[in-house]
């Protein structure tokens, strides 16, 4: 048996064979990440395909490693690919600490030959799809959080009060005063009934005459700076109108995603407090459930699972999340969890449990995210709507 091990780059990749002993076959061969290097890492495996049976192994590094492993398939030649954290297992038991591109490809091989490794189930082109777009919406979201920080510092400068007019300085009548009139005294130009008829049409009949005698009132005793008004009004301009477009896109996006999601059969979205978004972001980074044959493996992976700290005699009561595996797992769980903890009947319990033995409320919402992590795992596996037993 002859062990490739290809250590997955961006532009380049590495490549170096070894027998069942670990010895090295051959120098370290780099190829482009492109058609011709694809071809010429093919004539390399021909070198050895003749006389002895191939594993060929790779990291699932980022996304850089789906081409090469894409076109591997369609070659008849399907590789094995792990988590890098098994990689480094092995990289550890090395004296030297050294890494390089022909280092790492050698302990690569070094994972299959030695044999204590997990395949990493290959997800379906529909739950890539489907991650895809659920992490393309994670960075529109992201996008509209930090124009509305533009915003606020904007609306600080020119109208300081004007965050205490109204819950939601982004709800729609609230946006709707700001494109008409973005300035105190713009506002203070415009009759009462006027703006009164603008707010009633945009909170459908929830704001009107008191809400804009108040703000009014506000302006007459604004301190906010009147100099280079004109650019500050231009800016908030552009921000409230990329923030229409970004919503736009956000919309669009979900709409895709619960297509997508509804095709899928899967019944996340059954447990009280997952809404169907965030069941498609946790169906599409979880994949395959047969990846994780425990819950202690899927809160892993989601990194809401405790830190260790320990040496010698010493081991920490105060650990904390240890965050590795994927982000956008995590944040939709704890998002949900944050949800549940109110609307699930048995997790708000089980929050009111925790906050009633002194826990402060971030490690209660911590403890919701861990015991919903169950409902998940449990409902992914069994393939049925989930019921709280």
């Amino acid at each position: 048996m002859i062990f490739i091990g290809v250590d997955i780059g961006k532009q380049k990749h590495c490549a170096i064979a070894v027998d069942e002993r670990g010895k090295e076959l051959s120098h370290a061969f780099s190829f482009e990440n492109d058609e011709s290097g694809f071809c010429s890492f093919l004539a390399f495996l021909s070198k050895f395909s003749s006389s002895d049976d191939i594993c060929v192994a790779m990291e699932a590094t980022g996304h850089y490693w789906l081409n090469l492993y894409s076109f591997l398939l369609h070659k008849n030649i399907e590789p094995h690919v792990f988590n890098p954290i098994q990689t480094d297992a092995v990289r550890r038991m090395s004296i030297r600490k050294t890494k390089t591109d022909t280092v790492d490809c050698k302990y690569i091989a070094d994972v299959v030959r030695i044999g204590n490794y997990s395949d990493v189930r290959i997800q379906s082109s529909e739950l890539q799809e489907l991650r895809q777009l659920c992490r393309f919406r994670y960075g529109l979201t992201d996008e509209l959080s930090r124009l509305k920080n533009q915003i606020t510092g904007v609306l600080d400068r020119i109208f300081p009060e004007y965050a205490s007019l109204f819950s939601d300085v982004f709800g729609v009548a609230s946006m709707a005063l700001l494109k008409k009139y973005p300035t105190p005294g713009d506002i203070r130009k415009v009759p009462t009934s006027r703006l009164s008829d603008l707010l009633r049409k945009h909170s459908r009949g929830a704001l009107g005459e008191a809400k804009a005698k108040e703000i009014k009132e506000a302006c007459l005793h604004s301190v906010g700076i009147t100099s280079a008004s004109p650019a500050f009004v231009f800016q908030l301009q552009l921000l409230l109108s990329h923030i229409d477009f970004l919503h736009l896109q956000v919309k669009e996006t979900e709409t895709k995603i619960e297509e997508l999601y509804n095709r899928s059969g899967c019944f996340l979205h059954t447990i009280q407090g997952i809404g169907v978004i965030s069941a498609a972001v946790i169906l599409s980074e979880i994949g395959d459930i047969r990846n994780f044959d425990s819950l202690r493996k899927i809160t892993a992976f989601a990194g809401i699972d405790p830190s260790v700290s320990q040496s010698g005699n010493f081991e920490s009561s105060r650990n904390k999340m240890s965050k590795r595996g994927s982000p956008y797992l995590r944040r939709a769980i704890w998002n949900c969890a944050v949800v549940a903890a109110r609307q699930n009947p048995k997790l708000h319990e089980f929050f009111e449990k925790k906050r009633s033995e002194g826990k402060p409320y971030m490690t209660s919402i911590g403890a919701v995210s861990h015991k919903l992590c169950s409902f998940i795992f449990a409902t992914l596996r069994d393939q049925k709507p989930f019921v709280i037993s």
